[in-house]
Formats: C-alpha cells, structure tokens, sequence
C-alpha cells in the first residue's frame, strides 16, 4: 500500500490546458510573435521558465521570458477569480484521498497560480506539500517536481502513488519511480507509450478513491 498521493493540478483538478493555451496565444499574437503547430504539446509539462524562453526564442514573443511569464500568469489569474475551472468531483476526491494519505501537490504551474487555485476550490488545507516546477531544475518529463514532493512530504517515491493525465506528467511521475494513476486529459490526450507507464487508467476522478490505491505497484 502507498505511504502518500501526489496529484498534478493542470488537468487533474482544474480543467486548465485551454486556459494557458489561451493565455500564451493571446501574448503570442499582441507581441509580434508567431503560433506554430505542435507548440501547444511541446509545453504541456514545462516549468515557467521553460515554457517563457519558448515563447521568446521559438515563437518569436518580444518581450524577455521573465515579462512573458508575468504576462501569462496574470490573464490567468484574472480568468481564474472570474471563473475557476474546477473538474467535476475534484473536491470529493482530494477530501476521500487526504482521509487516507498525506497529500503532495506536483505542478508545472507557477507558485502564484498554485496557491491561488488552492485557495479558491478550498483544498489547500488537505495537501502537506505543494512544488511547482518552477523550484526545481527541470520540468516535466524530467522527475525533478515529484523528487521533490516526495521529499517534501518525507516518503520515499517509491512509496507514493501520482495522479497525471498528460504524457510528460505520466513520464516525469514514472521516472521518479511512483506507481501512476492516469486520468487522461480528453482534450489533449495522452500518448500510447505514456499511457503503459501507468499501473491504472480511469475516466474520472470520481473513479479516483483509497481503494483503487490500494496496492498498486511502481513500475
């Protein structure tokens, strides 16, 4: 049996690839920059100052990554006061979850936007730990973010189970070697390599509780 859960929250508890992907275009555009295909997959997992040094060398955004990621992050914020995305079932299942195990938090999202997430659903109080992977070296598929929630919450990784739904979080959370829970994003959908790193598949979150956990293995 795990020890802990770390859940992702782009994606897993808030339905929030479109909103990013709204914001980074919308900053793309006004800032004479150019949209290209695949860009949107090729960022899902970055940290922010990954996904910023994209925007600027790739796509051609004048502004230093550093302003670019300001520039993102509060069209999100505001979005985000207006109307949290929330998924379906994210709240009963954080709250099923943190009555069994402490609860870590591994994220590509900024700090800011973690916290504010947290605050507005009202779930902050049932994680022990949170990590953006901008605190860490590297971002997703790397398992820099989950190492360290992991380490945050004092279990050993192989003791923890993760909850992702895209390619490079399956990735990162099997690479640190955590048994993965894959509840895949329907609009940006796993690949079918990333898909068999996980122990188990599910189709919603209300499918995600302390018996399905039970007794998963790491990979």
């Amino acid at each position: 049996m795990p020890d802990a859960v770390i859940l992702d929250l782009d994606g897993v508890l808030v339905d929030s690839e479109q909103a990013w992907d709204r914001a980074r275009r919308e900053v793309v555009r006004e800032r004479g920059g150019a949209w290209r295909p695949g860009a949107t997959e090729a960022m899902m997992g970055m940290s922010a100052p990954e996904w910023s040094r994209y925007l600027h060398e790739q796509l051609g955004v004048d502004l230093p990554p550093e302003e670019i990621d300001g520039a993102v992050v509060a069209r999100l914020e505001r979005r985000y006061r207006e109307d949290l995305p929330l998924v379906d079932g994210a709240r009963e299942a954080v709250a099923a979850l943190a009555a069994r195990w402490p609860l870590g938090l591994a994220s590509s999202s900024n700090r800011e936007i973690i916290d504010l997430v947290l605050e507005l659903a009202g779930l902050a109080g049932h994680f022990a730990a949170t990590v953006s992977s901008e605190e860490v070296g590297r971002g997703k598929p790397a398992p820099d973010v989950y190492l360290e929630a992991s380490r945050r919450l004092g279990v050993a990784p192989r003791r923890c189970v993760a909850v992702e739904d895209s390619s490079n979080g399956i990735r990162s959370a099997a690479a640190a070697g955590m048994a993965v829970v894959a509840v895949p994003n329907r609009a940006f959908p796993p690949a079918e390599d990333a898909l068999a790193l996980a122990a188990a598949t599910i189709g919603s979150l209300g499918e995600l509780r302390p018996a399905l956990l039970e007794g998963l293995g790491a990979p």
